[in-house]
Order: C-alpha cells, then structure tokens, then sequence
C-alpha cells in the first residue's frame, strides 16, 4: 500500500496544482465566497476523515446552546435524501446522516440541518421563522464558497497535518497552506499526559502565529441504550461483541476489548445491510452488543433494543479549557453585539 501511494505521487502533484488553483481564485476575490450577517463557525480538517470532529461540534454545542439559538449545518454524508434537509420527528440517520442524527437525538434545543451547499443551507436556516443565532458548520474546511467567520482546523496526533503529503501519497486534501485560513488548530486524540514539552515541539512544528490547543478523547464509565446503562467496570471482563463502522476505530476497541470478545469493524459511515445485521446477530448470539454513537442511530432500528448499546464520548482539552471557551465566546458575542 506504501508503494503504490509512492508510485501515485505524480497524481498528488496534480491533485495539489488543482486545489492550490481554486484556494488562489477564492484567495483573490475571482471565485466569490458569501459571508453571512450572523456568527458561523467552521469545524473542520485538512486530511480526510478520523480527527474527531463530531465531538468537537458537540462541545460547541454545550458551550453555545445556553446563551444563543444554535443550528448545525453538514453535508450529510451518505444520505438517501438530497438538497436542504431540516431535521425534524420524522428524521432518521438515512435521511440526515448519522452525524446529523446524533446531535438531534442528543441535542434537541437545537437545529440540525443537512445540505451539500452550505450557502443554500445557511440561506434556508435563516429564512426560518426561529432562526438560528450561531451556525456551526461541520466539515467546511475546504466549502471556500462560504466565507465562515472563525475558522477551527483539527489535525490528529498521531497524525499531523504538517507531517503529512497530499492524497492520493498521503491523506491530505489540500496543501498545507491551507491550515493559514485557520483562527485556531486544536491537535486531537492527545495522551491525556501530554507533557507541555511535546506540546511546544508540536507547536513548533505546524509554525504558525495562530492559538493551539491539545484534546483526547474521555469515554463514559456507562455504555447506554434505550432501555437503560450498565457500567464499564462491569462489562470489560465478560463477552461481549464489540463494532465500529468509524475511520480509526483501534481506541475503541482498546477501551472497551477483553480477551474473549468477537470484534467487527466496517467502512466508516457504513450502511447496514440486512445480510450484515444477520450476521452481528449470529456473531454476538444473547452476549450484548457495544457500538460507537455514530454506528448506533444506524443500527438502533434493527438490532434488538435489550441487547445493543453504545458508549458515548467527549473531547476534552488538555489545559487552557477556559482560553478555548473564551475565545469562542468573544467571537459570537462580539459578532451578535454588531450585527
């Protein structure tokens, strides 16, 4: 797999020319790019897939939703609908997504919308009657037809934006030029013992005048379903089935994995076949299921209610927690002052 990603270099040269063309004509005004009178923050990654955006634009959501109308615009990815989609009691992972759907099933005092045009999606969330007041747009970083007022780039830890090359060689979908359009970079998936001397040298290393921050991930001591919880302390050391349809699915695995457990990992976003949900129900026979949020909106419907559940995550700063909060805060209050 090395190889051939060497042997595609020349494609990635192009693929580098071509992004770098569009990031120009947008940088000077030729390509136009629509700013909106309201607060829009754009959550996003330079590499594809497996940074852990959804739970940033959750702990966005816990920060925001008290003090302002929040609203969530994505793509929607692997949706069976199309166009503007605004979540409501008829909503379901297929027709959002299941992003989507899990903030609407976690967050209800919000708006959860879905369009591949995030200017036509942010036009139709605020022709709403109860519009919203802050926008976040999750994976936007590349949408240059929107102008965001605050940009977040995340990159991995153990993969780093400024470490990495362009696809098809490497994961990036852009240049790393592209990280200069940032307001902050948040490196997530830290040790949660990041010692503050691995903390400058990666600072040092991406090398731009621009607020960094440090995350990993904390998982719940409670895995959940419809009908109830049960403890981890609990769970670890019996049988269990354990699956993650997610990009980098190894921590949860980690976490969670005793010596006897049967694993199943699928394709991040995976759709469930009927033939799959046989074969998890064959695989786990009565042991309990234990999935990520994501793959349970997806599957909620179809495994049998007592028997899956789900464990929940947060992203969690490192330090400087309330830096972080407060420079949000004085972006959307100061936007919403001047409206």
């Amino acid at each position: 797999m090395i190889l051939l990603r060497k042997l595609l270099f020349p494609l990635a040269i192009l693929y580098g020319f071509i992004t770098s063309v569009r990031n120009y004509l947008y940088d000077k005004g030729i390509l136009k790019s629509y700013s909106f009178d309201i607060p829009v923050i754009a959550v996003g990654n330079l590499s594809v897939g497996g940074t852990g955006k959804t739970p940033q634009i959750e702990h966005l959501i816990r920060l925001l939703s008290p003090y302002y109308r929040v609203a969530t615009l994505s793509r929607g990815y692997k949706r069976k609908s199309e166009g503007f989609v605004l979540a409501d009691a008829n909503a379901n992972a297929e027709i959002i997504g299941d992003e989507p759907f899990q903030y609407f099933q976690k967050f209800p005092q919000i708006q959860v919308a879905v369009d591949a045009d995030r200017r036509n999606g942010i036009s139709q969330l605020l022709a709403q009657k109860e519009k919203p007041e802050v926008i976040l747009l999750d994976d936007a970083f590349q949408h240059r037809k929107v102008k965001a007022g605050f940009y977040i780039l995340l990159t991995s830890y153990d993969d780093l934006f400024c470490d990495d090359f362009i696809v098809p060689t490497g994961n990036l979908r852009e240049s790393r030029n592209g990280a200069k359009r940032a307001n902050m970079i948040i490196v997530t998936k830290c040790p949660p013992n990041i010692t503050e001397i691995a903390q400058e040298n990666i600072k040092r290393k991406i090398g731009l005048d621009l607020p960094v921050f440090f995350s990993f991930v904390e998982y719940d001591d409670k895995i959940y379903n419809q009908k109830g919880s049960l403890a981890v302390s609990e769970i670890k050391s019996q049988e269990k089935l354990l699956l993650a349809g997610i990009a980098k699915p190894k921590p949860f695995f980690d976490f969670l994995q005793s010596g006897n457990d049967v694993v199943m990992t699928f394709a991040d976003h995976h759709h469930f076949t009927e033939s799959d949900i046989l074969n998890i129900k064959s695989q786990a026979i009565d042991n309990i299921i234990v999935t990520t949020e994501k793959d349970f909106v997806r599957l909620e419907a179809e495994i049998f209610a007592a028997q899956l559940y789900y464990l929940p995550i947060k992203s969690q700063l490192v330090n400087s927690s309330e830096t972080f909060d407060q420079i949000i805060l004085n972006y959307v209050g100061t936007c919403t002052r001047n409206r």
